[in-house]
């Protein structure tokens, strides 16, 4: 009664004996309570020590709190205390007198410290404290519990090894010390626990081989090794484990091969290996655990073929083989799983078609297939499959149209075609899956619009599209689809506007519809949108920049806007990235509160003085943009500038030198572009290196559109010392390159031309109007061609000197090739398709450049 347990009780005459979770003995005395998930509140009262004679007290799933009371070493008779899944904090030492305890149970409670007395405990057959935060080691007094059979201290925060007096407890049969930061070898003395009927010691940091002598453990039901550091090959002597239902290994550095050994274990239920460095093929042997109902080899080395004699394993419910380098044709015998729910066969080289008799995998829910060379068209029987919710056929080298009957699969819920080379339009029947929450068909060949059934599909999250033929305008029932959080039709045909319906996807987080025909302006109505990516680059859009746009990331780069930036871009971080690029803004740089890390205003007519903000920023961040001021490289100062009258004075007034870097420290002073021009110069003769007539200081042309004015040849010769071979820095096929630093102060590389072959005078105007041409080309990825030189003793063509060297240079010394990284490889790579993409669709007429190689990047 006092400790209000029973309120609704104690006052209204019944016998305790009959209250909730109250057994007595024959005489009336109270000998168990159990009130486990009672909804109790506060602490346990110490009057719980007036029951002497208690055998069992559960108390566990409540929201108690505090102390143990120290009343409860009365309890002398009890063998049974679960306080488990509460908040108790502490144990007191009195517990020691509880001579008779069997059975002490503190999971999931608040406990720091493991008192000594309860290694005087001696009858304790079971201990379990999972999930405390002790954070020690493995508390010593523990051995001497020479009855104990269950240990669980797991997600305990241990540290430390683990000693080897664990082996003096030889009664234990189930030790569980996952979860903590245990460090070290298994210890052999693990092996004396004979009696083990489950070892779990997954997710700590053990290292070292599993021992051999792990075979002497025949008792062993559970063996979970899980996410650890081991090394070394799995034991043969896993073999002597014949009672063995679950073998857990994931998540080493295992290697060697699977021992044929393994095939002994019949009763295997689980067997997991996945993520370790097993190599050699699927033991044959693995076909004769007729019992296992999960087979994981995920993320290993396997080769050779699937094992046809697998369609023994009739009670699989689970295979996964992917991530690894298997070969040959999915074996026809798979259909013979009858109880199989999910096949992962994804990221090996299995080739071939896909056999008609997966349709008879009734129960199949999950099927992946994804990165192999599967070739050939989608079969019929799949529509069998009326479970499924999982698909996953990407990346592969399927064609033909994608079949209708797709659509009869009425649980699918994830359905992924992309990267592969289905052509014809995407069917209607896909509007049926009204379950469909992922729609991938992004990097096929699809043609036509995008249908209106693909619009009314209530629960789709994720719709990419992308790196199609897709014509048409965007259909503006897309704001049926209210779930919808990723969009991307880019790399498409598509046109017309942007529906401003979108705006009404409230729950859209990444819109990419980049490199279409899309025109008009941007719909004010996507300022409602709270997104983290908005791409609208590579389109037509004219127009003005909404004042609001509300994402963390914006690329509106490669249209046609107009008018200021504005002022304020919502969810802006420092993280971010603003790319509005190659477009007619005007105006000047708004001053933000702070800027994005990543930012790119090149190639528009912006004005003005470059924001403090913004000085630390590279050039390439603003070239183009000639009317700019500021202290940054290759930009003249603003009025407000001491240096500026020096400006004035100098012989040619400096304008900006539009050239872009792929990757800081790679580009060399040698354009994408050369070896196109110098094909162009083969073609001209004696007579095309005849001065122009036109009248310039001494009578030649040279010719710098990027430049106010013309700069003497004589300027040139001089800076040069007439070509002398000291300034030469490289020799080519076509030409030498020197170094020059101009009157101003600028440095040039100039590419001086061999003596060409062609003296035809038709083809002067012809190389005057391809140079002029290529000069107006403006990518942030290909270096500028600033102008030409045509004289009688020479010609020559003037670039922006990049002094860090070609990507060739970088990757000959081995120091800077450690410094070029995998990331920033990756973004040389796309920086030249991107470039390359540009001469071949954006450039009238488009240009091919015949030698892409590392010493033209």
């Amino acid at each position: 009664m006092e400790t209000g347990w029973w309120s609704n009780y104690s006052n209204i005459g019944v016998h305790h004996c009959t209250w909730p979770g109250v057994r007595c003995s024959a005489t009336g005395i109270v000998i168990e309570i159990d009130l486990s998930g009672h909804g109790l509140n506060g602490s346990i009262t110490p009057q719980i020590g007036a029951l002497s004679e208690l055998k069992c007290l559960n108390l566990s799933s409540n929201n108690l709190r505090g102390v143990l009371p120290s009343s409860l070493g009365n309890l002398t008779q009890l063998a049974v205390l679960d306080v488990s899944y509460n908040e108790i904090y502490s144990i007191p030492l009195e517990i020691e007198k509880m001579e008779n305890l069997v059975l002490l149970n503190l999971t999931r409670n608040l406990i720091v410290h493991m008192p000594s007395a309860i290694g005087l405990l001696t009858n304790l057959t079971h201990l379990i404290m999972t999930s405390n935060p002790l954070q020690s080691i493995i508390p010593p007094h523990i051995w001497n519990l020479k009855k104990l059979m269950t240990l669980h201290l797991g997600n305990c925060q241990l540290h430390g090894s683990i000693p080897p007096n664990i082996g003096k407890l030889k009664s234990l049969v189930n030790l569980h010390l996952s979860r903590n930061m245990l460090v070290g070898p298994i210890p052999s003395s693990i092996n004396n626990l004979t009696n083990l009927a489950s070892l779990v010691l997954n997710d700590n940091q053990l290292k070292g081989s599993i021992p051999q002598e792990i075979g002497r453990l025949t008792n062993l039901i559970t063996l979970e090794l899980s996410s650890n550091m081991l090394v070394g090959p799995i034991p043969s002597s896993v073999n002597h484990l014949t009672n063995l239902a679950s073998l857990v290994l994931y998540g080493n550095q295992l290697n060697g091969s699977i021992p044929q050994e393994i095939g002994r274990l019949t009763n295997l239920i689980t067997l997991e290996l996945s993520s370790n460095m097993l190599v050699g093929p699927i033991p044959s042997s693995v076909n004769n655990l007729t019992n296992l109902a999960s087979l994981d080899l995920y993320g290993n080395q396997l080769n050779g073929f699937i094992p046809q004699e697998i369609g023994r394993l009739t009670n699989l419910v689970t295979l996964d083989l992917s991530s690894n380098m298997l070969l040959g044709p999915i074996p026809s015998s798979l259909s013979q799983l009858k109880n199989l729910s999910s096949l992962y066969l994804s990221s090996n080289k299995i080739s071939g078609p896909l056999p008609p008799t997966l349709g008879k995998l009734s129960r199949l829910e999950s099927f992946s297939l994804y990165t192999n060379k599967i070739n050939g068209s989608i079969p019929l029987e799949i529509r069998n499959l009326k479970r499924l919710t999982y698909l996953d056929l990407g990346a592969n080298n399927l064609s033909g149209e994608i079949p209708s009957f797709l659509g009869l699969l009425p649980s699918l819920s994830s359905l992924y075609l992309d990267s592969n080379l289905f052509e014809g339009f995407i069917p209607l029947d896909i509007g049926k899956l009204k379950n469909l929450t992922v729609l991938y068909l992004s990097y096929n060949k699809l043609t036509g619009s995008i249908p209106s059934s693909l619009l009314h599909l209530p629960n789709l999250m994720d719709l990419t599209i992308a790196s199609n033929h897709l014509e048409g305008p965007i259909p503006h029932e897309i704001e049926s689809l209210n779930a919808l959080k990723y969009l991307n039709l880019s790399d498409n045909k598509l046109s017309g506007p942007i529906p401003s319906q979108i705006g009404n996807l409230s729950n859209l987080r990444s819109l990419i519809l980049a490199n279409n025909n899309l025109s008009g302006r941007i719909p004010l109505q996507i300022s409602g949108l709270s997104l983290y990516e908005l791409d609208l680059s590579h389109n037509i859009i004219s127009g003005d920049i909404p004042s609001q746009l509300n994402s963390t990331n914006i690329d509106l780069s490669h249209n046609h806007l107009q008018g200021l930036i504005p002022f304020r871009f919502w969810r802006i971080t420092q993280f971010s990235l603003i790319d509005l690029s190659s477009n007619k803004l005007t105006g000047m740089i708004p001053e933000l509160p702070f800027y994005p890390t990543r930012i790119n205003l090149s190639f528009n007519s912006l004005r003005g003085q470059i924001p403090y903000g913004l000085l630390n920023f590279p050039p390439e961040t603003f070239i183009g943009n000639k009317d700019l001021c500021g202290s940054v490289q290759g930009f003249r100062p603003c009025p407000s500038s001491p240096n500026v009258n020096r400006e004035r004075n100098s012989k040619v007034v400096k304008h900006n030198l539009p050239i872009v870097i792929l990757v800081p420290n790679l580009l060399f002073f040698v354009s994408t572009f050369v070896l196109v021009i110098f094909i162009l110069f083969r073609r001209y003769r004696a007579k095309a290196l005849k001065s122009d007539p036109s009248p310039t200081k001494n009578g030649d042309l040279f010719c710098i559109w990027n430049f106010d004015g013309k700069i003497a040849f004589e300027d040139i010769i001089k800076a040069t010392e007439d070509f002398d071979i000291k300034y030469c820095i490289g020799t080519g096929g076509y030409g030498s390159v020197y170094r020059a630093i101009l009157p101003s102060g600028k440095v040039v590389a100039l590419k001086k031309l061999h003596q060409l072959e062609a003296e035809q005078p038709a083809y002067d105007t012809s190389f005057r109007n391809e140079i002029k041409f290529l000069t107006e080309i403006r990518h942030k990825n290909i270096v500028k061609l600033h102008g030409f030189c045509l004289h009688n003793r020479c010609m020559f063509l003037i670039y922006e000197y990049m002094e860090n060297g070609s990507l060739f240079y970088a990757l000959s010394i081995d120091e800077e090739a450690v410094e070029l990284d995998w990331t920033k490889r990756v973004n040389i790579v796309k920086g030249v398709a991107h470039a390359l993409s540009y001469m071949h669709h954006d450039c009238t007429p488009p240009i091919v450049h015949r030698d892409i190689s590392s010493n033209n990047i």
